[in-house]
């Protein structure tokens, strides 16, 4: 099975949102104390510095120029990313002692993908930072401390969460509220009416008329005739249909009179109401969408960047598989078989039928925007390069199967900041965190 599937959060390294901004990269290993130098803080056995407090905040400035976004007053906006300084620490050093390893393939991969997402080369890289003067070994280091506290706190996190089936139940039971609000109903309608203030006798007589109507459509006549004939509303020339109109611009009554009811039935018993005596007849229904999705097939060629084949060689090749792919010269399927470094390569890259959010964020984007048949540029994951192509696309409805287990997933990825939070929480109340004053 591909690598792509079942990627329930992404790995969110700050060293590629970091990098992409000119400046000194995200830092989550201590530099020494340079010269002039003080220590803000000892986490564990980490250090947080002020020269590396002054970087973040100089990072977070810019972010939110280019962002346009208001930042709290500067003291305030120095508690909260020393507080941010202080929680990478104390999950660094949590994520180390759990015995987690990243192993050294998967970090020249996110590396060279440092490199790939900022559009410069390894040696541009290797080049910015000694400008910025980052020795390259501590950078990797760097590196592999986000992608094994990243890994640590997935597993972790994740692990603490549990939906309950009352829970999906609740999820699904608001979803088909919400469908049945927004679906649409034509119905028709023989009315009767009761003028206000009838005698009883006079209100049995036109229940008795209604009741006919009832009976010869029981019986096989059409309900449009029998309208026309009998109906006494404005619609009657139409055989009684009011044309389609969402849930909301109907009578409650009216809608939970037809809601049970399949195109073409006939309520079986008369509605009362202030105007009168109704027989209504569904005519058509058009759900709402909360359990329909378009599910994608797609397949890919995936080359995994290595010290024999570097990021930008493996785009190089990927582009130029899609150019013997547009001129004919090669097929998709062919290509992915002899050089697919993904499970679905014997597939000849097939993916399958997926679901929206199946694939990380990166990869999903790009399939979505693709046209059918059409071929991606060579994309950058975490999992190394691709070419993608989108094959089909098909609107379905899910099983009962598939829309508890999405709502199992809506609901866990809810509770995944507070459990987060909680989780944190309990690292640094065992964490050992000595606040320290400037020097004088």
């Amino acid at each position: 099975m591909t690598d792509l599937l079942f990627a329930l959060r992404p790995v969110l390294l700050t060293l590629l949102l970091a990098a992409a901004v000119p400046g000194v990269p995200a830092q989550t290993r201590a530099a020494p104390v340079r010269t002039g130098d003080y220590i803000l803080a000892v986490v564990n056995q980490e250090l947080v510095t002020a020269s590396e407090l002054q970087s973040r905040l100089e990072r977070v400035r810019a972010d939110a120029a280019r962002q346009r976004a208001k930042l709290p007053p500067e003291e305030q906006l120095k508690r909260e990313v020393l507080d941010a300084l202080i929680d990478d620490r104390v999950q660094l050093t949590h994520a180390r002692e759990s015995g987690t390893r990243i192993d050294d393939a998967e970090l020249d991969r996110a590396v060279n993908n440092v490199a790939v997402q900022n559009q410069i080369t390894m040696a541009q890289l290797r080049e910015r930072l000694r400008k910025e003067g980052i020795d390259y070994a501590r950078f990797r280091n760097n590196v592999r401390d986000q992608l094994l506290t990243e890994r640590v706190r997935e597993r972790e996190v994740q692990g603490r969460i549990r939906v309950t089936d009352a829970e999906i139940d609740a999820l699904l039971d608001e979803r088909r509220a919400a469908a049945h609000a927004s679906a649409e109903y034509n119905i028709a309608q023989i009315l009767v009416s009761v003028p206000d203030g009838a005698s009883a006798e006079e209100t049995a007589r036109r229940r008795e008329r209604a009741e006919g109507a009832k009976k010869r459509v029981a019986a096989g006549e059409a309900f449009e005739t029998v309208a026309r004939e009998l109906s006494e509303d404005s619609n009657r020339a139409a055989g009684g249909a009011i044309g389609l109109r969402s849930a909301e611009r109907l009578p409650d009554v009216f809608v939970e009179t037809v809601r049970n009811l399949k195109p073409g039935e006939v309520a079986p018993e008369l509605l009362r109401t202030g105007a009168g005596f109704h027989l209504l007849k569904l005519v058509d229904k058009r759900e709402g969408d909360a359990f329909r999705i378009t599910q994608t097939r797609a397949r890919h060629i995936l080359l995994r960047p290595s010290a024999q084949l570097n990021a930008e060689a493996a785009q190089r090749r990927l582009a130029g598989f899609k150019q013997q792919i547009e001129s004919g010269k090669a097929s998709f399927e062919t290509l992915a078989r002899e050089n697919s470094e993904d499970g679905s390569a014997a597939q000849g890259g097939d993916l399958g039928w997926t679901n929206p959010g199946t694939f990380v964020p990166e990869f999903e984007e790009a399939m979505n925007r693709l046209a059918i048949n059409g071929l991606s540029e060579p994309l950058v994951s975490r999992f190394g390069v691709h070419l993608i192509q989108v094959t089909e696309r098909r609107q379905v409805t899910l099983d009962v199967k598939q829309q508890r287990e999405q709502a199992r997933n809506v609901l866990r990825e809810r509770k995944f900041d507070e459990a987060y939070d909680e989780w944190l929480r309990e690292l640094r109340a065992r964490a050992y965190i000595e606040m320290r004053e400037a020097p004088l």
